[in-house]
């Protein structure tokens, strides 16, 4: 009987797991054909078409991003700069970017941040929005790039009504054809609304929608510093009367960061009660809060380490690239993990596992595809290679990413860099660099 002939065999792999140490992984060998993980052992006596040796490297499933905005990515400055760094200051460049808005515009940007972030072994997105103008640009941008990145990199595209589900007279209305023009989930921003009473009216609108259309939920949820903004409870109190709290997300959640600890663990008691999940976004959560702080100024991310200690799903969210929120940032997961390794104090060695499970196996849950997810025979071929002995170094040197290999193709690869010392004698009072003279 012939020997299986696989497109691609990845040899000496250290394939990690969501629960297992890194140090404990044995090498194995991993198959790959027709766009499937066809084997996985120790010693595989195959003969592929591309044959790769690992030589122990970390192999992982690839990175999920939970939340980002790609329809205003890479506007950075355009048509102005966030001078107060706020979140409400953004809110209004963007309300005057987005009335330029094209498809052309919305598309190219897209795109170019989605191959940014592939390069960096992230293979599945989950982007918002915005639906808040009449024009729905944004999303049929969005709409039209998911299906043309199908092939490599997966989407989800959230209705997202920026200027509040009623803050607008037609905003409701735009919503909801959002969701017939085939947007993957329901969004909002209770927060954003006019008044409270509206904020709790959107959310109880919004788990109508879902509930009517088949969709997720993903809303922005409380991301202000007042301690008074409590629509969480609200999100929590329609998951466990619906039933749909493992389709539900509540994104950013920063106020939880100031509430009193009598009213947090009330809330995080009602919360053992659904499975709803929760995305916090460190990189821009740390720079937009706590901006009317003097001092002491609060960190102004979500109760991170509480959340997951009492077994809730918590994944992290890159949020915004280049655009008026937030003027930096790659797209690579792994400097999120690392902001919330350091931000949420989560430096044990258990803890930094953590943070990198919640750019991957968590993020799947989030997004609802854990049964596609995850290195395993029968699966889709959708993996990464990092340059890393385990999650703690990927994390701590933020590791090249070597190898992404997406529906069993090999899309990229990246050379780690190779620096090198140039003085021999490091205690030698007269060493020099070559060609300086002494």
């Amino acid at each position: 009987m012939a020997e299986p002939s696989p497109s691609i065999l990845l040899r000496n792999c250290c394939l990690i797991s969501p629960d297992q140490l890194d140090q404990l992984a044995r090498p194995v060998d991993i198959a790959i054909e027709d766009g499937k993980i066809a084997a996985i052992a120790p010693h595989l006596n195959y003969t592929a078409k591309v044959e790769l040796n690992m030589q122990g490297q970390l192999v992982s499933p690839p990175f999920v991003e939970s939340h980002i905005h790609l329809d205003s990515s890479m506007t950075v400055g355009d048509p102005r700069w966030n001078a107060s760094g706020t979140l409400f200051e953004g809110i209004e460049i963007w309300r005057d970017r987005k009335q330029s808005l094209t498809l052309a515009d919305v598309k190219e940007r897209a795109i170019a941040t989605l191959k940014q972030q592939a390069m960096q072994g992230v293979l599945y997105v989950r982007t918002h929005a915005d639906v808040s103008e009449q024009t729905l640009t944004a999303l049929q941008g969005l709409l039209e790039v998911r299906e043309a990145v199908k092939d490599w990199i997966t989407v989800q595209v959230v209705a997202f009504p920026q200027d509040g589900v009623y803050g607008g007279p037609q905003n409701e209305a735009l919503l909801e054809e959002a969701l017939k023009l085939g947007a993957d989930a329901v969004g909002g921003i209770p927060h954003y609304e006019l008044t409270r009473e509206d904020g709790v009216r959107s959310v109880h609108r919004i788990f109508e929608l879902a509930e009517r259309y088949d969709r997720l939920i993903d809303i922005h949820c409380d991301e202000i510093d007042d301690d008074q903004a409590r629509f969480l409870e609200v999100m929590v109190a329609c998951a466990i009367r619906s039933g749909m709290g493992s389709r539900v997300s509540a994104s950013h959640t920063t106020a939880f960061h100031s509430y009193n600890n009598a009213y947090a663990f009330k809330l995080m008691g009602f919360l053992q009660r659904t499975s709803i999940n929760f995305i916090a976004n460190p990189l821009i959560n740390i720079t937009l809060q706590g901006r009317a702080d003097t001092y002491p100024k609060r960190r102004g991310v979500t109760r991170v380490k509480e959340l997951w200690q009492q077994g809730h799903n918590v994944s992290l969210g890159h949020d915004c690239v280049q655009d008026p929120w937030y003027s930096l940032g790659t797209g690579n997961m792994l400097d999120v993990a690392s902001m919330a390794v350091h931000v949420c104090q989560m430096t044990g060695t258990t803890e930094i596992d953590a943070c990198y499970n919640m750019v991957t196996w968590n993020g799947a849950k989030t997004l609802h595809v854990q049964d596609e997810y995850g290195v395993e025979v029968g699966k889709p071929a959708n993996l990464v290679v990092l340059d890393a002995e385990s999650r703690y170094d990927a994390i701590r040197r933020r590791a090249t990413v070597r190898y992404v290999i997406s529906q069993g193709r090999l899309i990229a690869q990246t050379q780690p860099p190779n620096p090198q010392w140039m003085v021999d004698e490091v205690t030698s009072p007269s060493a020099q660099l070559p060609g300086v003279p002494v």
